[in-house]
């Protein structure tokens, strides 16, 4: 395992001495997520992938909270939102959004380079989207796919 799921595992055992059950609770599903993904792909797991397996985690716990406080459950919406808080310190530290804006500027930059000169007009959304999350994954960054959207969409429609 790599350096998340390590520290997962450490963070394991102290859970087990202090006696933090929701701790415990919330990292063992962690740990279990990344075995499972691991016996799948039948290889470790390396940071990124790591990663990705807990945005995908954090984006569900999100989507629960919002069903929760729809449905009028605020006792389970508190639970996720406490589990998303134990998650989310495992993940490096959110870009801002102008480290994104330079992101999305260089790939817009990258696709008018290959398109030989013409600037992407909005229907190359999907082109600049791949280019600038490639570019943010081999930055080790973590960025809100939203957000990537919404500067992608500005940059696009400055042209």
């Amino acid at each position: 395992m790599a350096a998340i799921g390590e520290q997962i595992g450490k963070d394991i055992i102290t859970a087990m001495k202090a006696h933090e059950a929701d701790k415990l609770t919330t990292l063992r599903m962690v740990k279990s997520a990344f075995k499972s993904r691991e016996i799948d792909k039948r290889e470790p797991l390396t940071d990124a992938e790591e990663q990705s397996i807990i945005t995908t985690l954090l984006k569900q716990r999100r989507e629960s909270i919002e069903q929760f406080t729809k449905g009028g459950r605020p006792e389970l919406a508190a639970k996720e939102e406490v589990e998303i808080k134990l998650i989310d310190a495992y993940m490096p530290q959110a870009a801002s959004r102008e480290d994104i804006a330079t992101i999305v500027a260089g790939a817009v930059a990258q696709i008018t380079k290959d398109n030989g000169g013409s600037k992407p007009s909005p229907k190359d959304m999907g082109a600049v989207m791949k280019v600038a999350q490639q570019r943010i994954l081999a930055d080790g960054i973590r960025a809100d796919g939203k957000l990537v959207s919404e500067l992608v969409r500005e940059e696009l429609a400055k042209a």
